[in-house]
């Protein structure tokens, strides 16, 4: 059978107007000849921020002893399992060579890229744990000069220091006070003593999203993020009062953010849609206001006949986050093909991802994981070839390279490919008494 909709989601995803494209695309143009003055104008406008963008070796050692040790604990916990796994994704790209033939060698080598710029949201949270997954990846993957933003934090005044000593903590090369497009700018043009990055990483509002997508192509982007989203599937082993509270959790992100539940189970399904509204009003209020606007604006629920219809309703979704909490789950982990990160089991859920479990939690949305995954060290490599032949092999690799160049119609390709096969044909004779 189809799905049966038990709760839609009337609610359409905000796309970047074209206020917000003029908008960042004037100030990328201010930025870009204004510089720092520029930038400086646009963080005391914008943030009401008139203190330094660059952070003193001085400001994060106050950081560091401003910050509960039982907190620093905590973050360093989730700061060695961030590293632990990114090194471990790193130790997976390999250089290699093969002959390919006789005398013709080929073979990738995985480069870091020099600069990267860590974009770390500000607003409603205080998001530590993005901070060391941008920064703490670009490390792992031997990127050897990271730059880290961040909006300031008017009632922290500046930086928060537990998140100053989480972006330390991370291997950050330099420390920025600037958020927003601004944030974005110096960054990618290399302002207050950054390099100008070779990739800009993390998410933010939808200007900062909207600036990203205007720099990308000499600058690279970890990928066009929205609005974070979750789906659970669930058989009737799982326990409701889970179910509900995990799809409240991701609610909370922000008004715009969907959580879906997909279920074989009727009964579950109508006590997640009584629950879920009395844990949101159970929420601290500016909590509550987003998760009861992403509920009401973004929240699904369906009714699926068996497991094979829910695996092929999450492979059409391709969720950001997706949560088995149902039996088989080896069934589960072969049978899905499209999500961010997968969560398997009820013991498992995306708030371990999102702080501290070691997998990035920078993953695709709004169904961009069809085609992509997460942020992780492959994003700071560049995997590159290279090739080299010696005069064995160009017989018929000449050959066959010109032919395809002449069926081609492209008469220099051929040209240089004949000239090396005749001098292998006819090598240059030596000069009387030459040594050889």
């Amino acid at each position: 059978m189809a799905e049966i909709p038990l709760k839609t989601a009337p609610g359409e995803q905000p796309q970047a107007t074209a206020q917000v494209v003029e908008t960042v695309r004037d100030m990328l143009a201010r930025l870009r000849s204004g510089g720092e003055e520029t930038a400086l104008d646009y963080a005391r406008k914008l943030d009401a921020w008139e203190g330094e963008i660059t952070v003193s070796p001085e400001r994060i050692e106050a950081a560091i002893a401003e910050t509960p040790q039982e907190l620093k604990d905590s973050i360093s916990w989730a700061h060695d399992n961030i590293s632990r796994f990114a090194a471990t994704q790193r130790a997976t790209a390999q250089d290699m060579e093969i002959e390919l033939r006789p005398g013709m060698i080929a073979g990738q080598k995985q480069i870091p890229v020099q600069a990267a710029g860590c974009y770390v949201p500000g607003g409603r949270y205080t998001h530590i744990a993005s901070a060391l997954m941008s920064i703490a990846t670009a490390r792992e993957a031997g990127v050897p000069d990271i730059t880290a933003c961040t909006p300031p934090n008017a009632a922290a005044g500046g930086i928060p220091s537990p998140m100053l000593y989480a972006m330390h903590l991370a291997g950050a090369s330099r420390i920025l006070t600037i958020g927003g497009v601004q944030g974005i700018a110096a960054l990618a043009f290399g302002l207050f003593g950054a390099r100008p990055a070779d990739i800009l990483v993390g998410p933010g509002n939808a200007y900062v999203a909207e600036a990203k997508r205007q720099l990308f192509g000499p600058v690279g982007i970890d990928m066009f993020a929205g609005p974070t989203d979750i789906l659970v599937l669930a058989d009737n082993s799982a326990d409701p009062e889970t179910v509900a509270t995990d799809l409240v959790g991701q609610a909370e992100h922000g008004p715009t953010s969907p959580a879906w539940l997909a279920t074989t189970d009727r009964p579950l399904a109508e006590t997640v849609l009584a629950r879920v509204p009395h844990l949101i009003d159970a929420l601290p209020e500016a909590n509550r206001e987003a998760a009861t606007a992403a509920w009401r604006d973004f929240g699904e629920v369906v009714l699926c006949a068996d497991r094979e219809e829910l695996a092929a309703y999450a492979n059409r979704k391709a969720p950001e986050h997706l949560h088995v909490q149902a039996r088989d789950l080896p069934w589960w982990r072969d049978r899905l093909r499209a999500y961010g990160s997968l969560f398997l089991g009820e013991a498992t859920t995306v708030a371990f991802g999102d702080k501290s479990a070691g997998p990035n939690h920078v993953l695709p949305t709004s169904g961009a994981a069809r085609y992509t995954g997460g942020l992780s060290v492959h994003k700071f490599l560049k995997t590159v070839t290279w090739q080299q032949v010696d005069e064995s092999a160009l017989p018929d690799l000449a050959t066959a390279t010109a032919a395809i160049s002449r069926a081609e119609r492209m008469e220099g390709h051929a040209r240089s490919a004949d000239i090396r096969l005749e001098k292998v044909a006819s090598p240059p004779k030596r000069a009387v008494g030459e040594a050889g």
